[in-house]
């Protein structure tokens, strides 16, 4: 397993003269699950976007490094994995196309494949794999989201209101492929 540190220093976020939040800092190494609370509106989603570097802070700074390397912002794509409600999927093609395309756009290998099929039984949605995702149900297509995330084994994985959209069956699929290990995923 990569050895892993995520550090947020004093992180600021404003839009023109309202601030969202104001000195977020902590610190986060690997094997560690680490939740970020509030209510509606309070800028959780966009803190999570500074942390994947989608985001500039207004103030403060975010520092990952991996394996004891300091990733830049702009690198942090590779090491990364993230589900959100607000990432869409290409509803005019399959699932397995969909998870086919990211491996292309990642630049994963061929083993790639086997590893999609991996995913997408572990997400109990294989049997779906051949059908389009305008065809899912929401919480088929969360699931498949999850699947895109994991493809390519980040040391890190943001999740973004993670059990939107899942009935009780799909929390409790997603809660087991997060309670598994890392090297298994």
């Amino acid at each position: 397993m990569k050895k892993m540190t995520l550090k947020s220093d004093y992180v600021t976020k404003a839009y023109s003269r309202k601030t969202i939040f104001r000195d977020v800092s902590f610190s986060v190494n690997e094997g560690s699950a680490f939740a970020i609370t509030g209510k509606n509106g309070s800028g959780k989603s966009t803190l999570i976007k500074i942390l994947c570097g989608l985001l500039t802070p207004t103030k403060g700074s975010v520092l990952l490094s991996v394996n004891e390397k300091t990733i830049t912002p702009e690198n942090y794509y590779p090491h990364i994995g993230l589900v959100s409600p607000y990432l869409n999927l290409y509803e005019e093609f399959t699932g397995e196309e969909n998870l086919l395309l990211i491996k292309k756009i990642r630049g994963l290998n061929s083993g790639s494949d086997a590893r999609i099929n991996e995913l997408l039984n572990e997400f109990n949605i294989y049997d779906h794999r051949k059908k389009e995702v305008r065809f899912y149900s929401s919480g088929m297509k969360q699931r498949l989201k999850y699947c895109a995330a994991l493809l390519h084994k980040p040391v890190i994985l943001y999740l973004d209101e993670p059990s939107a959209n899942l009935d009780e069956m799909g929390i409790g699929i997603v809660r087991d492929a997060m309670n598994s290990e890392p090297a298994t995923r």
